[in-house]
């Protein structure tokens, strides 16, 4: 059994916390079950943003909180709650977030982990052959908790325990995404791009409104927030630039640029590149024109097919657009190359 490397609590954000977050509920992972979740709902454990705080905010039970909370224990035993990940993985991080949560935070947390093709019919969570990944470990309150996790197993869903009760905003489960390509149907169109399949956006030259990852999960953008944003730019001729990591080595056949909510800040016109390359080195890489120069609009989906230049197989894309602002999606559909 592989255990968690458990580190001193790291106060700055380590590297693993720009990995995928597996759990995010937006990338498509849920909140199955909590022993308790009387003051506040488990499913903000998964929620974008860390937890925010409203002063004079209060419900039936008691004080509104961002975040899971259960009742003050009066028994034996301790709460946990069970998180489904939106897709298989290897975890590399953990952030468990207590955010506004101060005189109510646990004092310690576990995380268990196991692997479940089909958890459709499970009722009995507790008695499944669960394998501890982070040992009982501490919590500091009102701040991000991250701790690193050594297991090279891949796995579908966590407990998270809280020892005995108590309040986390936001719990962040850090890593890469698991495909089985070898069984994976060539022939069909993927988006090689997307964060759910295992793309990643690995680099840009500025993210000041709106983090590049964005771009890369499901769904269109729920608002102008939902997406990447650079600021203003008073450069002539002005270049800013994303670079993301395809999930699977692949030949692109057609590419969509959705500028969702962005009306008077999209990009007036955008190019994309591609290389192949080994690592995720790239910046200075052999890049070669996948899609030219083409003008975009406000608030819109364009799709390019006949515009897409024919590269063969590429792994890395690099989306330029001039000479600022906010693209909310970026699709690079295309079939993997075995």
């Amino acid at each position: 059994m592989a255990f968690a490397k458990v580190t001193e609590i790291i106060k700055e954000s380590p590297a693993f916390t720009q990995l995928t977050d597996l759990a995010a509920e937006r990338l498509g992972g849920k909140v199955l079950y909590a022993t308790d979740d009387f003051f506040a709902e488990k499913e903000n454990l998964i929620l974008p943003t860390r937890g925010v705080f409203i002063a004079d905010k209060y419900t039936d039970r008691g004080k509104w909180m961002d975040g899971w909370e259960s009742r003050r224990k009066r028994t034996p035993g301790h709460d946990w709650a069970i998180i489904q990940l939106a897709t298989s993985g290897k975890i590399t991080g953990f952030d468990i977030d207590t955010n506004f949560f101060l005189g109510n935070h646990p004092p310690h947390a576990s995380i268990e982990a196991i692997y479940i093709d089909n958890a459709t019919d499970i009722t009995d969570w507790e008695n499944l052959a669960w394998k501890e990944i982070l040992p009982k470990s501490h919590l500091d309150a009102g701040s991000q908790n991250f701790y690193e996790c050594e297991s090279d197993e891949i796995f579908t869903h966590l407990r998270l325990h809280i020892y005995p009760d108590g309040g986390v905003a936001r719990f962040r489960v850090y890593g890469e995404v698991f495909k089985n390509w070898e069984t994976f149907d060539a022939s069909q169109e993927i988006d090689l791009a997307a964060a759910i399949n295992g793309g990643q956006a690995i680099a840009c030259n500025d993210m000041f409104f709106s983090a590049m990852g964005n771009l890369i999960i499901p769904n269109r953008g729920a608002n102008m927030g939902d997406g990447w944003e650079t600021k203003r730019n008073r450069t002539p001729n002005n270049r800013d630039w994303v670079i993301l990591k395809l999930a699977h080595k692949g030949i692109v056949d057609r590419i969509i640029v959705d500028t969702c909510h962005f009306k008077g800040n999209y990009p007036d016109s955008c190019s994309i590149e591609a290389c192949v390359f080994n690592t995720d080195e790239v910046i200075n890489s052999d890049w070669k024109l996948l899609l030219p120069q083409q003008k975009l609009s406000a608030d819109n989906i364009h799709e390019f097919i006949s515009e897409v230049n024919t590269l063969g197989a590429i792994t890395h894309i690099r989306l330029n657009i001039f000479p600022d602002g906010g693209v909310s999606r970026l699709r690079i559909f295309g079939k993997i190359n075995k």
